[in-house]
Protein backbone atom coordinates (compact mmCIF):
# COMPACT_ATOMS: atom_id res chain seq x y z
CA UNK A 1 0.00 0.00 0.00
CA UNK A 2 3.12 2.18 0.60
CA UNK A 3 4.30 2.04 -3.18
CA UNK A 4 0.76 2.98 -4.21
CA UNK A 5 0.87 5.94 -1.62
CA UNK A 6 4.13 7.34 -2.73
CA UNK A 7 2.85 6.86 -6.48
CA UNK A 8 -0.26 8.53 -5.86
CA UNK A 9 1.61 11.63 -4.37
CA UNK A 10 4.42 12.00 -7.17
CA UNK A 11 1.91 12.03 -9.74
CA UNK A 12 -0.09 14.72 -7.57
CA UNK A 13 2.84 16.48 -7.36
CA UNK A 14 3.70 16.09 -10.63
CA UNK A 15 0.11 18.08 -11.62
CA UNK A 16 1.05 20.79 -9.75
CA UNK A 17 -0.72 20.45 -6.52
CA UNK A 18 0.67 20.82 -2.74
CA UNK A 19 0.70 17.42 -1.65
CA UNK A 20 0.89 16.27 2.11
CA UNK A 21 1.77 12.91 2.49
CA UNK A 22 -0.06 11.34 6.06
CA UNK A 23 1.53 8.60 7.97
CA UNK A 24 1.99 7.22 11.51
CA UNK A 25 5.47 6.48 10.56
CA UNK A 26 6.80 10.19 8.69
CA UNK A 27 9.92 8.02 8.76
CA UNK A 28 8.87 5.81 5.77
CA UNK A 29 7.98 9.50 3.87
CA UNK A 30 11.82 10.89 4.27
CA UNK A 31 12.48 10.19 0.44
CA UNK A 32 9.02 11.98 -0.44
CA UNK A 33 10.00 14.46 1.79
CA UNK A 34 12.75 15.20 -0.83
CA UNK A 35 10.89 15.36 -3.41
CA UNK A 36 8.90 18.28 -1.51
CA UNK A 37 6.25 15.95 -0.43
CA UNK A 38 4.94 17.69 3.09
CA UNK A 39 5.06 14.72 6.04
CA UNK A 40 2.02 14.71 8.11
CA UNK A 41 2.45 12.98 11.44
CA UNK A 42 -1.40 11.12 11.22
CA UNK A 43 -3.18 7.94 12.69
CA UNK A 44 -6.40 7.54 11.22
CA UNK A 45 -7.43 5.43 14.60
CA UNK A 46 -6.68 9.27 16.80
CA UNK A 47 -9.49 11.74 16.19
CA UNK A 48 -6.43 14.11 17.87
CA UNK A 49 -3.95 13.55 15.21
CA UNK A 50 -6.20 14.35 12.39
CA UNK A 51 -7.79 17.65 13.22
CA UNK A 52 -4.26 18.53 13.81
CA UNK A 53 -3.38 17.37 10.31
CA UNK A 54 -6.11 19.60 8.92
CA UNK A 55 -5.66 22.63 10.80
CA UNK A 56 -1.73 22.44 9.97
CA UNK A 57 -2.99 21.98 6.16
CA UNK A 58 -5.73 24.95 6.56
CA UNK A 59 -3.51 27.01 8.46
CA UNK A 60 -0.35 26.82 5.63
CA UNK A 61 -2.28 26.67 2.85
CA UNK A 62 -5.95 28.73 3.43
CA UNK A 63 -7.65 25.50 1.75
CA UNK A 64 -8.06 21.84 0.91
CA UNK A 65 -8.63 20.58 -2.78
CA UNK A 66 -8.53 17.15 -2.69
CA UNK A 67 -8.85 14.20 -0.12
CA UNK A 68 -7.51 10.88 -0.67
CA UNK A 69 -8.44 8.42 1.66
CA UNK A 70 -6.06 5.31 1.04
CA UNK A 71 -5.12 4.52 4.48
CA UNK A 72 -6.36 0.64 4.99
CA UNK A 73 -5.22 -3.22 5.73
CA UNK A 74 -6.76 -6.73 4.30
CA UNK A 75 -6.79 -8.94 7.43
CA UNK A 76 -8.11 -11.96 6.09
CA UNK A 77 -9.81 -14.86 8.63
CA UNK A 78 -12.31 -17.00 8.85
CA UNK A 79 -15.16 -15.43 9.82
CA UNK A 80 -15.55 -17.72 12.78
CA UNK A 81 -12.06 -17.23 13.61
CA UNK A 82 -10.98 -13.30 13.48
CA UNK A 83 -11.55 -11.96 17.24
CA UNK A 84 -13.57 -9.35 17.21
CA UNK A 85 -10.92 -6.98 18.21
CA UNK A 86 -9.18 -7.24 15.39
CA UNK A 87 -12.15 -6.82 13.20
CA UNK A 88 -13.44 -3.47 14.81
CA UNK A 89 -9.81 -2.74 14.11
CA UNK A 90 -9.85 -3.02 10.35
CA UNK A 91 -13.78 -1.09 10.73
CA UNK A 92 -11.33 1.65 12.44
CA UNK A 93 -8.85 1.98 9.60
CA UNK A 94 -10.26 0.81 6.41
CA UNK A 95 -14.03 3.18 7.27
CA UNK A 96 -14.65 5.44 10.58
CA UNK A 97 -11.05 6.53 9.98
CA UNK A 98 -11.73 7.16 6.19
CA UNK A 99 -14.88 9.16 7.32
CA UNK A 100 -13.69 10.94 10.10
CA UNK A 101 -11.14 12.66 7.85
CA UNK A 102 -13.59 13.37 5.91
CA UNK A 103 -16.18 14.97 8.14
CA UNK A 104 -13.25 17.01 9.05
CA UNK A 105 -12.35 18.53 5.43
CA UNK A 106 -16.24 18.86 4.13
CA UNK A 107 -16.66 22.73 6.04
CA UNK A 108 -13.74 23.64 4.12
CA UNK A 109 -14.58 22.31 0.88
CA UNK A 110 -18.35 23.38 1.64
CA UNK A 111 -16.77 27.11 2.12
CA UNK A 112 -14.84 26.83 -1.08
CA UNK A 113 -17.87 25.69 -3.44
CA UNK A 114 -15.16 22.92 -5.08
CA UNK A 115 -13.09 19.90 -3.93
CA UNK A 116 -12.77 15.91 -4.40
CA UNK A 117 -13.16 13.76 -2.19
CA UNK A 118 -11.20 10.25 -3.53
CA UNK A 119 -11.93 7.04 -1.47
CA UNK A 120 -9.84 4.20 -2.42
CA UNK A 121 -11.82 0.93 -2.26
CA UNK A 122 -11.16 -2.27 -4.35
CA UNK A 123 -12.26 -4.69 -6.46
CA UNK A 124 -13.14 -5.98 -2.88
CA UNK A 125 -16.09 -4.18 -2.33
CA UNK A 126 -17.91 -4.97 -5.50
CA UNK A 127 -17.07 -8.93 -5.20
CA UNK A 128 -16.27 -11.15 -2.50
CA UNK A 129 -13.16 -14.13 -1.82
CA UNK A 130 -13.76 -16.95 0.87
CA UNK A 131 -11.89 -16.16 4.45
CA UNK A 132 -11.92 -12.24 3.63
CA UNK A 133 -15.05 -11.18 4.95
CA UNK A 134 -14.39 -8.67 7.44
CA UNK A 135 -11.68 -6.86 5.09
CA UNK A 136 -14.78 -7.44 2.05
CA UNK A 137 -17.32 -6.04 4.37
CA UNK A 138 -15.24 -3.04 5.40
CA UNK A 139 -15.21 -2.28 1.47
CA UNK A 140 -18.40 -2.76 0.63
CA UNK A 141 -19.32 -0.06 3.67
CA UNK A 142 -17.05 2.42 2.06
CA UNK A 143 -18.49 2.02 -1.24
CA UNK A 144 -22.00 2.87 0.02
CA UNK A 145 -21.04 5.46 2.43
CA UNK A 146 -19.33 6.87 -1.27
CA UNK A 147 -22.43 6.71 -2.72
CA UNK A 148 -24.76 8.21 0.12
CA UNK A 149 -22.24 11.16 0.28
CA UNK A 150 -21.62 12.08 -3.24
CA UNK A 151 -25.62 12.83 -3.20
CA UNK A 152 -25.37 14.78 -0.26
CA UNK A 153 -21.97 16.73 -1.03
CA UNK A 154 -23.24 17.34 -4.95
CA UNK A 155 -24.67 20.45 -3.94
CA UNK A 156 -21.97 22.23 -2.54
CA UNK A 157 -20.14 21.59 -5.61
CA UNK A 158 -17.84 18.37 -4.23
CA UNK A 159 -17.39 15.30 -5.93
CA UNK A 160 -17.06 11.83 -4.52
CA UNK A 161 -15.44 9.16 -6.52
CA UNK A 162 -14.46 5.43 -5.39
CA UNK A 163 -11.31 3.93 -6.91
CA UNK A 164 -11.26 0.05 -7.54
CA UNK A 165 -7.97 -1.30 -7.51
CA UNK A 166 -7.62 -4.88 -8.97
CA UNK A 167 -3.98 -6.70 -8.09
CA UNK A 168 -1.70 -4.34 -7.82
CA UNK A 169 2.41 -4.72 -6.94
CA UNK A 170 2.04 -4.03 -3.66
CA UNK A 171 2.50 -5.80 0.09
CA UNK A 172 -1.24 -6.24 0.17
CA UNK A 173 -1.19 -9.84 -0.27
CA UNK A 174 1.61 -10.81 2.12
CA UNK A 175 0.15 -9.04 4.33
CA UNK A 176 -3.60 -9.96 4.33
CA UNK A 177 -1.57 -14.17 3.74
CA UNK A 178 0.12 -13.57 6.92
CA UNK A 179 -2.61 -12.53 8.55
CA UNK A 180 -4.70 -15.61 7.25
CA UNK A 181 -2.31 -17.73 8.61
CA UNK A 182 -2.31 -16.33 12.10
CA UNK A 183 -6.07 -16.06 12.10
CA UNK A 184 -7.23 -19.40 10.43
CA UNK A 185 -4.13 -21.84 9.58
CA UNK A 186 -5.45 -24.57 12.39
CA UNK A 187 -8.69 -26.03 12.91
CA UNK A 188 -11.17 -26.60 10.52
CA UNK A 189 -10.58 -23.69 7.86
CA UNK A 190 -6.83 -24.88 7.68
CA UNK A 191 -7.52 -26.37 4.51
CA UNK A 192 -9.25 -23.60 2.95
CA UNK A 193 -6.87 -21.01 4.53
CA UNK A 194 -4.08 -23.03 2.92
CA UNK A 195 -5.09 -22.68 -0.35
CA UNK A 196 -6.32 -19.04 -0.28
CA UNK A 197 -2.90 -17.71 1.56
CA UNK A 198 -1.34 -19.58 -1.49
CA UNK A 199 -3.31 -17.90 -4.23
CA UNK A 200 -2.06 -14.81 -2.46
CA UNK A 201 1.46 -15.07 -2.08
CA UNK A 202 1.49 -16.75 -5.98
CA UNK A 203 4.19 -15.56 -8.19
CA UNK A 204 2.16 -16.12 -10.84
CA UNK A 205 -0.25 -13.75 -10.23
CA UNK A 206 2.02 -11.40 -8.95
CA UNK A 207 3.25 -10.99 -11.96
CA UNK A 208 0.08 -10.29 -13.94
CA UNK A 209 -0.53 -7.20 -10.99
CA UNK A 210 -0.28 -4.14 -11.95
CA UNK A 211 1.79 -1.37 -11.16
CA UNK A 212 0.95 1.47 -8.54
CA UNK A 213 1.08 4.10 -11.05
CA UNK A 214 -2.34 2.98 -12.05
CA UNK A 215 -3.77 3.39 -9.25
CA UNK A 216 -2.15 7.22 -9.04
CA UNK A 217 -3.08 7.85 -12.57
CA UNK A 218 -6.67 7.15 -11.52
CA UNK A 219 -6.63 9.17 -8.68
CA UNK A 220 -5.45 12.24 -10.84
CA UNK A 221 -8.41 11.51 -13.58
CA UNK A 222 -10.95 11.67 -10.25
CA UNK A 223 -9.47 14.90 -8.60
CA UNK A 224 -9.19 16.56 -12.61
CA UNK A 225 -11.92 15.99 -14.69
CA UNK A 226 -14.70 18.45 -15.26
CA UNK A 227 -17.22 15.62 -14.48
CA UNK A 228 -15.13 12.44 -13.38
CA UNK A 229 -16.90 9.20 -12.79
CA UNK A 230 -18.20 7.95 -9.91
CA UNK A 231 -16.01 4.95 -10.11
CA UNK A 232 -12.57 4.05 -11.28
CA UNK A 233 -11.95 0.26 -11.77
CA UNK A 234 -8.29 -0.21 -12.95
CA UNK A 235 -5.33 -2.78 -12.07
CA UNK A 236 -5.05 -6.76 -12.42
CA UNK A 237 -8.58 -8.24 -12.86
CA UNK A 238 -10.49 -5.74 -11.38
CA UNK A 239 -13.37 -4.81 -14.28
CA UNK A 240 -13.24 -8.22 -15.71
CA UNK A 241 -14.62 -9.87 -12.75
CA UNK A 242 -16.92 -6.88 -11.04
CA UNK A 243 -18.46 -7.09 -14.39
CA UNK A 244 -18.52 -11.29 -14.12
CA UNK A 245 -19.99 -10.18 -10.21
CA UNK A 246 -22.80 -8.04 -11.63
CA UNK A 247 -24.01 -11.12 -14.72
CA UNK A 248 -23.47 -14.28 -12.36
CA UNK A 249 -25.93 -15.50 -10.19
CA UNK A 250 -24.29 -15.71 -6.93
CA UNK A 251 -24.03 -19.42 -6.67
CA UNK A 252 -22.06 -19.35 -10.29
CA UNK A 253 -20.24 -16.94 -8.67
CA UNK A 254 -19.27 -18.82 -6.08
CA UNK A 255 -17.96 -21.76 -8.01
CA UNK A 256 -15.48 -19.20 -10.06
CA UNK A 257 -14.24 -17.30 -7.00
CA UNK A 258 -13.43 -20.51 -5.14
CA UNK A 259 -12.05 -22.09 -8.29
CA UNK A 260 -9.70 -19.24 -8.90
CA UNK A 261 -8.47 -19.95 -5.65
CA UNK A 262 -7.87 -23.11 -5.33
CA UNK A 263 -10.69 -24.35 -2.83
CA UNK A 264 -10.36 -27.90 -2.27
CA UNK A 265 -13.92 -29.19 -3.50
Amino acid sequence: MFLQREATALTLQELGYTVYGAARRTDRLHKLAERGIRPLAMDVTDDDSMRAGVERITAETGRIDALVNNAGYGSYGALEDVPLDEARYQFEVNVFGALRLTQLVLPHMRTQHCGSVVNVTSMGGEIYTPLGGWYHGTKFALEALSDCLRLEAKPFGIDVVVIEPGGIATEWSAMAADKLEKSSSSGPYTAQATAVASSLRSEANAKRNSPPTVIADAIAKAVTARRPKTRYATGFGARPLIALRRILPDRAFDTVISRAVGLPR
